[in-house]
Formats: C-alpha cells, sequence, structure tokens
C-alpha cells in the first residue's frame, strides 16, 4: 500500500503542475540596436531565470509595460526626452501569441510629451493613457490620451492635460511631473498622480464623447506638501487605495468612493527619524505591488539603501502593518513583481544592471534570501505572462 504524500510535497507538486515555466519581460533603458525589450523563461520551482533571453526586441527605453486584458496585446512607453539620441517620447503596441508569447511590432506613435513613465488602458481597452513624468522643468509633464483600435493599434494623441504644480519643492515640484494614470477597477475614472502638484487628479471616463477625459466631482484629492506621489494601486475591491509618496519615502492608504479619495493612512518606509544631514541621495519611495491573494503589500525605498517594506494587509478596512524591512543588493531598484507562484520576487536594479531573484514566504509574506542575480543592462520594468 502506497504512503499519502505530505502537504508539502503535494502543494509543490501541484505547482509544478500548473506551472513548470514562466515568461517574463523586461524592458530596459538602453540606447544598443536590438536591445530594450526582452522575454525570459523563468523557472518556479528552483527560482531561476534562463541567462539568455528567448526573444529580444529593439525598443529602446521601455520603461512600462502594460497588458491587455486577454494578455494578447502589450503596450510600451518608451521614455525618451531631450538630450537622447530619440528625444520625443513614444508609445509602442505589440501582438503577443497567448501560446509561445511571441512579440510582433503593431504600432508606433509619438506620445505628446518627454519621458512617458507609466501607461493605464482603459476598460474598454479604446484608449491608452500616458503619464509624461517629463525631466525638464519646461513644459514640465502632462497626461495624454490615446485611441486604441480593434487590432491594438495606436492612433495620435486625442487629449493632453496639464496640471499646475505645488512649487514645494523648488527642484522637483517647479512643474507638473505625471507619474502614474491609473483607471479605477470599475472603469468608470481615471487618477493620475502628479508628484510636482501634490494632487491625485481624478477624471471621468467618457469614451463616447470627443475628449475622453472630464474632470470628476471633487477634481482632485490634495496630498501633504511637499510629498511626491508617485505610484497608485487599487485592491481587488476597488474601495481601497494604495500610493508612493515618493520625497517622503512614505506609503499612504486611501479610501475610494466614486471619484472621492481620502486619506486615511501614512507610514515610513524607513525607521523613525530624520534623514542624515549629508545624504545628498535621500531615500525616494517607489513601486508598490499587492500580493496576489490581497494579504501583503510590497512597497521599494531607494537611495542610499534599496530596501523593500512588507505590509500585512487588514481584511476589510485595508489598513497596512509593518511585518519587515529587507535590505536588497544593488542600485536604484526602479521596478519588482511577484512571480504567479507567490514563492518569488524579482526586482530591476537599473543602476547596478541586473535583476534580482529573492525567495518569498507566500504564508507569511516575509522575503528571504537572494537566489539568482542575472546581468540584464539597466532594467527598467517587468512583466510575467500567464502560461497555458
Amino acid at each position: 500500500m502506497r504512503r499519502p504524500l505530505p502537504l508539502l510535497a503535494l502543494a509543490l507538486l501541484a505547482g509544478c503542475a500548473g506551472g513548470e515555466r514562466q515568461d517574463l519581460l523586461v524592458g530596459s533603458h538602453t540606447q544598443a540596436p536590438g536591445e530594450g525589450l526582452y522575454r525570459y523563461r523563468f523557472d518556479p520551482v528552483h527560482g531561476r531565470l534562463d541567462t539568455h533571453p528567448e526573444q529580444r526586441l529593439g525598443s529602446a527605453n521601455s520603461a512600462w509595460l502594460t497588458l491587455s486584458v486577454d494578455g494578447r496585446r502589450l503596450f510600451v512607453s518608451h521614455e525618451n526626452g531631450p538630450g537622447q539620441p530619440d528625444p520625443s517620447g513614444a508609445v509602442s503596441s505589440f501582438a503577443l501569441d497567448p501560446v509561445h508569447h511571441w512579440l510582433t511590432p503593431l504600432s508606433r506613435v509619438a506620445s505628446g510629451g518627454d519621458e512617458p513613465t507609466h501607461l493605464g488602458l482603459s476598460a474598454d481597452e479604446r484608449f491608452l493613457f500616458v503619464a509624461h513624468y517629463a525631466v525638464q522643468a519646461h513644459p514640465g509633464g502632462d497626461l495624454t490620451v490615446l485611441p486604441v483600435d480593434r487590432q491594438g493599434r495606436l492612433g495620435p494623441p486625442r487629449q493632453r492635460l496639464r496640471h499646475a504644480p505645488s512649487g514645494v519643492d523648488p527642484r522637483r515640484q517647479a512643474s507638473s511631473h505625471v507619474h502614474a494614470a491609473v483607471p479605477s477597477p470599475d472603469g468608470r475614472y481615471l487618477f493620475a498622480s502628479d508628484l510636482g502638484a501634490d494632487r491625485l487628479f481624478a477624471y471621468r471616463y467618457q469614451p463616447d464623447a470627443a475628449l475622453p477625459l472630464a474632470p470628476a466631482e471633487p477634481p482632485a484629492t490634495a496630498l501633504p506638501p511637499g510629498s511626491g506621489p508617485r505610484h497608485l494601486l487599487f485592491d481587488a475591491s476597488g474601495t481601497h487605495a494604495y500610493l508612493t509618496l515618493e520625497l517622503a519615502d512614505e506609503v499612504a492608504l486611501l479610501d475610494r468612493q466614486a471619484a472621492r479619495l481620502t486619506l486615511r493612512q501614512r507610514l515610513p518606509l524607513g525607521e523613525a527619524g530624520p534623514p542624515p544631514a549629508s545624504a545628498a541621495d535621500p531615500q525616494r519611495a517607489g513601486a508598490l505591488h499587492l500580493s496576489a491573494d490581497g494579504r501583503f503589500l510590497y512597497v521599494l525605498s531607494r537611495g542610499p539603501r534599496n530596501r523593500m517594506a512588507v505590509f500585512a494587509v487588514a481584511p476589510g478596512d485595508g489598513r497596512l502593518r509593518l511585518l519587515q524591512r529587507h535590505d536588497l543588493e544593488g542600485r536604484e531598484a526602479r521596478e519588482f513583481a511577484l512571480d504567479p507562484s507567490g514563492r518569488w520576487l524579482l526586482v530591476a536594479d537599473q543602476q547596478s544592471d541586473e535583476l534580482l531573484v529573492i525567495r518569498r514566504d507566500p504564508q507569511s509574506g516575509r522575503l528571504g534570501d537572494t537566489r539568482q542575480r542575472l546581468p540584464v543592462t539597466q532594467p527598467m520594468a517587468l512583466r510575467f505572462l500567464d502560461v497555458p
């Protein structure tokens, strides 16, 4: 008589059966010809990326990757701007084979601004919302709306929106710097976080109007002066949102009711106390992501130290409780992603030219040792693909 397998062994076998391989898209900041967008094979059992990509495409400065709901279209922002070989911000679309994940270029258009850093796709997939950070204070950043046809091809800008800066930080807030454009889960609104304005701007989505976005009521949520909002993330219910405040090196919890966001909690990402006076490069809050089960929030902080803050998310009200501060290797961690198995967290270290694969405990949410460090030129964007 065969003895039953332990629960852990069964779980591992189930994980292997459901995902013997995973594909990871990597966008990078590079001017080398023939590079910029890569597709890597990832082994979720052993936590390792193949050393060579399965596919590479000429897609310079690929700063953000957004997928259509069915996973058959990929939209890529090209963070071009003044002083670069290509000074014009641009966005591209690609067809994505659902089985083999082979990428085929579909279209490329000028985005209408400098350094497009984030993309949001409307729920009906008729429009792409482009957040232009724009490093230079003049003309500054803005929000642009691009039409998308049924084949996934992009059209020229339909609408362009600008915001007034707060000016609290004379270096970082002399003009608008839109850092994210995030549709609400119900598809009725778009929220734009503007680091230069210290505001979250809310727009009603009206796809059949001449201008797809109109100011909502209220039109904006004011944030603490000089805090510098960066990335916004909604939970599965759409009633709570999490926001990184880059200049304050904090994460915030907001309650949402229609277009109204109410700030309810602010937590520092580092230890208590002011930063060292000699720190020329202060800690700055960056990317954030929820675990697939919504139980944990991961928030990146970069500067003198790369580190990840891990928070437990309270059921119901979404409040955060710090579980762990985990130091990361490398410099200028730009983005990260949780793999579909939940056992690994991957980090794009832009200035260290490498990807990190870090062990994660799905039950406790805590991070462990670094399993792999893979050389990749200036990685900026990560996106896992579902494997059938």
